[in-house]
């Protein structure tokens, strides 16, 4: 791989957790919007529960979330309490229709809340909603923040899975990231909960940090794989202080430039491949035996603002501040403001601030770019089957598309349009040549290694 191919391919373009991307979202999308979208949902639908907690005892560096520092509890109990009024709306609008099939716990941090309060949590949603006896009930952990005591609620609520971030072991790393956190605080975690019977473990690294190289990238990898996840995700770290200020404390002259995020990404995915688990989609490996590597294997590997997920539920629906969700109709997300998001839904039981109705031609397209990001490629007919007339101007374009000078990253043949492995580390640049809304307004994005 030469660097004038990756200067090339490697252009600031979206990560594509949604199509259309939230940019593009607008104000005209209301709470009266949202009830009506969830009065239209039919009693047999199943739904996916997404619950944002925007606190964390410290601040990382690095982090892109919507989350802010607190040493004290009471604005997270105060949070939390409007979360109880948001969950009783939504609940209400439904009036006892879908079936909860997954819910995620993300920040934040959602370990920052005490052992009683994520008791209360899970049984709020307990109470509110049908909650199939299968549901995969996921959390994002910080190590740092775990005693026992948090532990064991978390066994308790019934937790099937955890993502723990490590982010790099290396203590220059984590020195300029503000996330000190070592191997084995993070070791005794991931034991105690397999102790407690949380049957799949997954840990998150990233590269593009400052002051990491392919050396000390590595050694994170092999000590990450040491534990044995089921899954491993390799995320590229988005430097993006414009949107984020409290990355303006990461120097740029201390992070890699694009050619050697590429050889840190290549040779940290050599790395886990080697080890025995199957690369998933753009950035993400599983054991051969996971439900994530199932999908991957068989087409059935979703993504959503989660990420790569196994999640099939017919409506995604977001709680808390800045939270997204998605129904059939379209994209919703709340006020981004923890102190509004509180105001607005003690006021009227739901706080939507912007969202997205979708057109015919948006889902073919959200549909081809899930396809390209998940599974590398779709072919003519799928799209056919699904939208009839509506997929002839993407099949269209995924022709001339195909015609560019792609040097071989990608094909299209009568198996389909196809992004080679050889281009995979491209694929988001791939995916937007079919983004109809990209270069419209002002959003600035990461670049695509």
């Amino acid at each position: 791989m030469t660097p004038d191919l990756i200067d090339k391919y490697s252009s600031p373009v979206p990560r594509y957790t949604s199509y259309p991307t939230t940019p593009h979202f607008d104000a005209a999308i209301g709470n009266d919007t949202y009830r009506a979208w969830l009065a239209a949902l039919p009693a047999e639908a199943t739904l996916s529960l997404y619950l944002h907690i925007p606190f964390c005892d410290r601040l990382c560096w690095f982090c892109g979330c919507h989350t802010k520092q607190t040493h004290r509890y009471a604005p997270v109990a105060r949070y939390l309490g409007a979360l109880g009024h948001e969950i009783a709306a939504v609940a209400g609008a439904l009036d006892g229709r879908g079936r909860v099939t997954a819910i995620h716990l993300g920040g934040g941090s959602p370990t920052l809340l005490s052992p009683d309060d994520l008791r209360h949590l899970a049984g709020m949603l307990g109470q509110a909603f049908p909650v199939a006896d299968t549901v995969e009930f996921s959390v994002e952990i910080d190590p740092n923040d775990m005693n026992a005591a948090k532990i064991d609620a978390l066994a308790e609520i019934g937790i099937t899975r955890a993502s723990l971030g490590v982010q790099d072991f290396d203590p220059r790393v984590q020195a300029a990231i503000n996330r000190i956190q070592s191997f084995a605080d993070t070791r005794a975690v991931v034991d105690a909960l397999r102790a407690r019977g949380v049957g799949s473990v997954n840990l998150d690294l990233l590269y593009g940090l400052p002051f990491q190289s392919v050396e000390t990238l590595l050694a994170s990898v092999d000590q990450v794989i040491s534990l044995r996840p089921e899954r491993i995700a390799l995320f590229g770290y988005a430097h993006v202080p414009w949107m984020k200020k409290h990355q303006t404390q990461i120097a740029d002259d201390t992070l890699p430039d694009v050619y050697q995020r590429f050889e840190q990404a290549q040779a940290a995915a050599e790395r886990i491949v080697a080890a025995g688990y199957e690369r998933i989609g753009l950035d993400h490996f599983a054991l051969p035996g996971d439900a994530l590597a199932r999908a991957a294997r068989q087409g059935r590997l979703r993504r959503n603002f989660q990420g790569y997920t196994v999640d099939e539920a017919d409506a995604l629906l977001g709680f808390g501040a800045s939270s997204i969700g998605k129904l059939p109709q379209g994209y919703v997300q709340n006020t981004v403001a923890t102190g509004m998001y509180e105001q607005q839904v003690e006021k009227d039981g739901v706080a939507v601030a912007r969202g997205f109705a979708l057109r015919p031609s948006d889902r073919v397209r959200s549909y081809a770019i899930e396809r390209l990001m998940c599974g590398l490629g779709f072919t003519p007919a799928e799209l056919r089957a699904r939208f009839g007339a509506d997929a002839e101007p993407v099949i269209r374009e995924a022709r001339l598309v195909a015609g560019f000078d792609w040097n071989g990253f990608v094909t299209m043949d009568e198996r389909g349009f196809r992004v080679t492995e050889a281009g995979r580390p491209f694929v988001r640049t791939v995916a937007a040549a079919f983004d109809a809304y990209l270069g419209q307004g002002t959003a600035r994005h990461s670049v695509a290694v």
